[in-house]
């Protein structure tokens, strides 16, 4: 197709425009997430509690509220220069093809090994682990994104990592786990016998497929139980959405280049990091009354936290070892239908997009996985890149907004986030292909009887 618009398809950054620093949302809310609570005494967590689990400086950025900007060290800016700034692209074909008057943008996250966003907070918190001479980390990783990422991180800082990776992802994506053994990780599928919360878990509920929940439990388990290990988290902590802001901060800067002003920007939310790192610029011009958006969370209908969960307190893991956090959440014992293909298997999501959600900042939509494979497939079609599934729930929904425009005959200019390709996920597309996917949508009794097990907290 012959270009003749002044907007070029792809738009990059100079190496010397990308964020020096990361982007602190909570600093502009004037309500702020509600703290992490000690389960035992049910009391704000402390530095000196949390550094007992995470890295001492990433638990100074997580109890920050009110520091609008973090430096990122120069290791850590040359590091995302292997594969940043990543491209802002104009989706031409795609308008083209649905015959909009919308103009839709995407910043596509996937022109790195390990495939998605998740290398920008993975170097970030390995680098911190190797700063404060800890041998190694754990971690737990679902679709397997992230522990792609931090197994890269931290083979590059020669750090140990050890991953326990949500069973059934485990089984279905054998070449991600290989990735991740080639880079040097120790990966273990979730729940298992190598920790005491695995032997109950199975014991309890033998058989499952397993959850993100269920193996974060395992790794807070074994990181606390080594000398020199820390626990490092893929999602859902507010020092990860802080990390992932260089994304949103690029799209802005990229965006503000050309005079581009975008009226409704997607995400797809499993715990929150892409969204929140996508968004967070943009949300804190919109808190301080600099701009307006349409902000929409997409997720799976299969694990609609957002969509039919509960405001409350929760624990992050299934083992119930971890803080409590307040969440929009499905109860931290629910287990996704192992029908799921994609990643976004998290029972809650983000204090930070939970709050912002609260407040009526942020829409969020549920969408069945057989209509997300639908989305993938059409835009793999007529843009030629792979999604990964957990992008695709954002592509279905830029596209539904796209038609809506056609039928109204609005200008509007949509942005969404392309996470990462789809290039491990291809049993999901051939089960999609074969007609063999199907859709599975919890009932409310399940739900209830989920919810039924929450914490009473005041």
């Amino acid at each position: 197709m012959t270009q003749t618009k002044k907007i070029p398809y792809k738009i990059y950054l100079e190496e010397s425009e990308m964020p020096t620093q990361y982007y602190n949302v909570r600093a502009d809310m004037k309500k702020k997430p509600a703290p992490l609570l000690n389960p035992a005494t049910l009391k704000p967590m402390t530095a000196e509690e949390l550094s007992q689990v995470f890295c001492t400086e990433l638990v100074k950025q997580e109890l920050d509220d009110t520091t609008p900007y973090f430096d990122i060290p120069k290791e850590i800016q040359d590091f995302y220069k292997m594969y940043r700034p990543s491209p802002l692209v104009r989706a031409y074909c795609l308008e083209e093809r649905l015959g909009t008057p919308a103009k839709i943008y995407y910043k596509f996250e996937g022109n790195n090994t390990s495939g998605s966003h998740k290398l920008n907070s993975a170097i970030t918190q390995a680098y911190y682990a190797k700063k404060q001479g800890l041998k190694g980390v754990t971690t737990e990783t679902g679709a397997g994104q992230w522990g792609t990422a931090l197994s890269m991180a931290c083979a590059y800082l020669e750090l140990d990592c050890k991953v326990y990776m949500v069973k059934v992802s485990y089984e279905q994506k054998p070449f991600r786990r290989e990735v991740m053994r080639t880079y040097g990780a120790y990966v273990t599928p979730s729940p298992s016998e190598t920790t005491a919360i695995g032997r109950k878990i199975l014991a309890e509920h033998p058989g499952t497929s397993g959850s993100l929940g269920c193996a974060i439990s395992e790794a807070v388990e074994a990181a606390t139980s080594q000398e020199g290990y820390r626990y490092v988290l893929g999602s859902v902590l507010s020092q990860v959405l802080l990390h992932q802001t260089v994304i949103g901060l690029e799209t802005q800067k990229a965006m503000d280049k050309y005079g581009i002003k975008p009226d409704v920007i997607i995400g797809c939310a499993g715990g929150g990091s892409n969204l929140g790192g996508l968004i967070s610029p943009f949300m804190g011009q919109k808190l301080r009354g600099e701009a307006d958006y349409q902000f929409i969370a997409v997720e799976p209908a299969s694990c609609p936290s957002l969509t039919r969960g509960v405001y409350a307190y929760d624990f992050c893991d299934t083992g119930r070892v971890c803080p409590l956090a307040k969440m929009y959440t499905l109860g931290s014992g629910f287990i996704p239908s192992a029908h799921h293909a994609g990643g976004l298997r998290y029972h809650g999501m983000s204090s930070i997009l939970s709050e912002l959600y609260d407040q009526g900042l942020l829409e969020a939509r549920s969408v069945e996985q057989t209509q997300v494979f639908a989305a993938a497939e059409y835009f793999a079609r007529v843009e030629g890149i792979l999604p990964a599934p957990e992008s695709s729930h954002a592509i279905k929904v830029a596209i539904d907004e796209a038609l809506k425009c056609k039928e109204s005959g609005e200008e509007k200019t949509i942005l969404f986030g392309l996470t990462g390709t789809g290039y491990f996920d291809l049993k999901a597309y051939e089960n999609y292909n074969n007609g063999t996917m199907t859709d599975y949508i919890p009932s409310d009794e399940e739900l209830a009887k989920s919810f039924a097990t929450l914490p009473q907290v005041e």
